[in-house]
């Protein structure tokens, strides 16, 4: 149960007077989080990682502490993190136990060094044994390997980025104008990643939160017919949606040349920059309402509204996946 805004006591303002570590500082969520936090914190409360050397040079021109981390190489973290209270890890996007083994390394450097908070960009309803999703499975490892640690803890279980499918929607205008999905009729609440930004980085600022999990949802449920209809509205197009079967969709993403899963070869500018098998699975729990979650926490956490689908694709230049952020070495 989650406590009012008013019920809570608010020290500072409500902030973390102290250091707060940003990871990944290079990539579409970081960049996002370290370029607008001064907003609730001071530059010199701030430590940034980069996975390397050549990303840090942008953030070390403007002054800030930009450190050498890469979670692929434990050595590296433990002085990336000397002095943070609070860290933010954002998940790696690879899957299965790679990933695990990255997040292991960055929580057990974080707590070797003293840090007192760990947040987790997680996934709705990633505890589910039912989700057939196997992007939940190194989520649900990450948060269970946390929260068996002495250590304070707040989960993001973020719904789909937005971003994802309206570079798909677009996208179908080089495929005869369908989209083509194994989804049906399941509900997501769509979120910008930028929200889900957004939210991490009052996650992380905030001192008043202690072991949350906090569901980051989009303000509309919806199947993806309707967020094709709002795309439709917006754009003038006329994209329709071709309703297959998984091993049809797998043949899809094959032509495309995506690869099954995250040890595959992806293309470079790719409009699907993710695996198949993440794909489908993922819409596989959609079509059986395993990722309908829908509150809002967002507006409690940050006092703001999150982007409409409508509004994201009115503005769609600004919404686009973007390219693949990967430290797979």
């Amino acid at each position: 149960m989650f406590k009012k805004i008013s019920d809570i006591v608010f020290r500072n303002g409500g902030y973390i007077m102290s250091k707060l570590i940003i990871n990944g500082v290079d990539g579409n969520f970081g960049y996002y989080v370290a370029s607008h936090i001064e907003k609730l914190v001071k530059k010199e409360d701030l430590i940034l990682t980069v996975p390397f050397e050549k990303a840090r040079e942008p953030w070390l021109k403007k002054g800030y502490d930009c450190r050498l981390a890469n979670f692929n190489h434990p050595d590296s973290l433990t002085e990336a993190f000397k002095g943070g209270d609070a860290i933010l890890i954002i998940s790696a996007p690879f899957v299965g136990v790679k990933r695990r083994a990255a997040h292991k390394n960055v929580v057990d450097a974080a707590i070797k060094v003293g840090v007192k908070k760990i947040v987790y960009t997680s996934l709705v309803n990633a505890q589910d044994k039912d989700n057939p999703s196997i992007e939940k499975i190194d989520h649900a490892w990450t948060e269970n390997y946390i929260a068996n640690k002495d250590v304070n803890f707040v989960f993001l279980r973020n719904s789909q980025y937005a971003e994802a499918m309206i570079t798909a929607y677009f996208a179908a205008v080089d495929t005869g104008h369908m989209m083509t999905s194994c989804q049906g009729d399941g509900h997501m609440s769509y979120i910008s990643r930028r929200d889900c930004a957004k939210a991490a980085m009052y996650a992380l600022a905030r001192e008043d939160l202690f072991y949350s999990v906090l569901n980051i949802n989009g303000p509309e449920s919806m199947t993806l017919k309707e967020f094709i209809a709002l795309g439709n509205k917006a754009s003038g197009l006329h994209i329709g949606l071709n309703e297959v079967s998984e091993e049809e969709t797998y043949a899809a993403f094959d032509a495309m040349g995506v690869p099954r899963n995250t040890d595959g070869k992806f293309q470079e500018d790719s409009k699907a920059p993710y695996s198949s098998d993440g794909m489908v699975t993922f819409a596989r729990a959609i079509r059986l309402e395993k990722m309908a979650t829908h509150t809002k926490v967002f507006e409690w956490l940050t006092g703001d509204q999150p982007r409409t689908v409508s509004y994201m694709f009115e503005h769609q230049e600004d919404y686009q996946v973007g390219k693949r952020n990967s430290t797979d070495s």
